[in-house]
């Protein structure tokens, strides 16, 4: 389900099933000459179209003016846009805030911009992740007021925690493609990887006649791209997808 052609009966029905509600995150940046600036964006984007077809979700509209950076390349003629974490920290925790006011609990980010570190982050990850945690705090203390966590209505907090349930589980930031799929998937920047993601996702925004148009070093092995690798790598990131969401569900 989409959450803006959603009817309010429909949105209190999927409160009560506590439906994963998922928030793409995304960026625009250049990818090299021969794919779209938004591919960032429709890996996940698209990845979910499908994910849709297979899971109860409420899929919420894209978040795509993330810190892009301009460390690949300079924006003028290139199409970059860059907004820095710093800004996007105060409308990240307003969103958060917002939907755990309407009432769901089972909340997740997913963005595929340089997650090759999730642990340690990146930018427009670590804006997130501080803005679900923010926005809880805020958000309880609104319900239950200051000393909420030392009240007796968070006795069991800590056997909580321990099975994954508690408050801090709302919201959840993650990345499209975690390390054990990397493992097995080539992760890049433009290169086979990526391409190979979008000629299986979305052919329309790669064009193979611009390989040769390419300079950066992070773009040679986008020639050795296929449909059929990216759907190897679609897959993949479907099948943790599922078991991440249905696990979380429960």
């Amino acid at each position: 389900m989409r959450f803006e052609l959603m009817l309010p009966h429909q949105i209190r029905d999927a409160i009560e099933r506590n439906l994963p509600v998922l928030l793409p995150l995304g960026v625009l940046e250049y990818h090299g000459e021969h794919m779209a600036v938004g591919m960032d964006m429709l890996a996940v984007t698209r990845i979910l179209d499908r994910l849709e077809q297979e899971l109860d979700i409420v899929i919420l509209p894209q978040f795509a003016y993330g810190a892009a950076s301009y460390a690949v390349e300079r924006p003028e003629g290139a199409g970059s846009v860059h907004v820095g974490a710093d800004k996007i920290l105060s409308i990240a925790e307003e969103i958060f805030f917002s939907l755990l006011r309407v009432g769901f609990r089972n909340i997740h980010g997913f963005i595929h911009h340089q997650t090759e570190n999730f642990t340690a982050g990146m930018p427009t990850d670590l804006a997130f992740k501080l803005a679900g945690r923010q926005a809880i705090f805020r958000f309880l203390e609104t319900q239950y007021g200051e000393g909420w966590w030392g009240s007796d209505r968070m006795r069991d907090y800590y056997t909580q925690h321990d099975e994954g349930i508690d408050p801090f589980n709302w919201i959840c930031v993650h990345p499209l493609m975690d390390e054990e799929i990397t493992q097995k998937y080539p992760f890049d920047h433009a290169g086979m990887g990526e391409t190979s993601l979008m000629m299986a996702l979305a052919p329309e925004v790669v064009d193979r006649d611009r390989f040769g148009d390419n300079s950066g070093w992070y773009t040679e092995s986008a020639k050795d791209a296929s449909a059929e690798l990216g759907e190897m790598g679609v897959g993949l990131i479907l099948d943790r997808l599922k078991e991440l969401l249905v696990r979380d569900a429960t």
